[in-house]
């Protein structure tokens, strides 16, 4: 099955949200239409661990965490996925940021 378009979801902290927003627009990947800037984000809560080897943005190594992050979403074109993912993580705070990613049928 082809499609052209996913679904972007990112965990991040509020503060990196406009960044990554005004980031993501200047390439063209907010614009749906009319509009440009079309991207929304929730309140979410979270636990984590850092374990040995990390460099915790938040948290201490071996220690159980649980704070409160934004989910950003977002749609883009399939063919421009790895132009996101790249530039999230340039933005992005976490050594291991989440970005999932899921294909849209319309």
């Amino acid at each position: 099955m082809e499609f052209e378009f996913v679904k972007v979801e990112v965990l991040l902290p509020k503060e990196y949200i406009e960044q990554l927003r005004d980031e993501l627009n200047v390439i063209g990947i907010l614009t749906v239409g009319n509009y440009d800037n079309v991207v929304s984000y929730s309140i979410s809560k979270g636990y984590w661990r850092p374990l040995s080897e990390s460099t915790p943005f938040n948290g201490n190594k071996g220690e159980i965490s649980f704070g409160t992050e934004c989910k950003m979403e977002f749609r883009c074109k399939y063919k421009q996925i790895e132009e996101v993912k790249n530039l999230i993580r340039s933005v992005h705070p976490y050594e291991e940021p989440i970005i999932n990613v899921f294909p849209l049928l319309s």
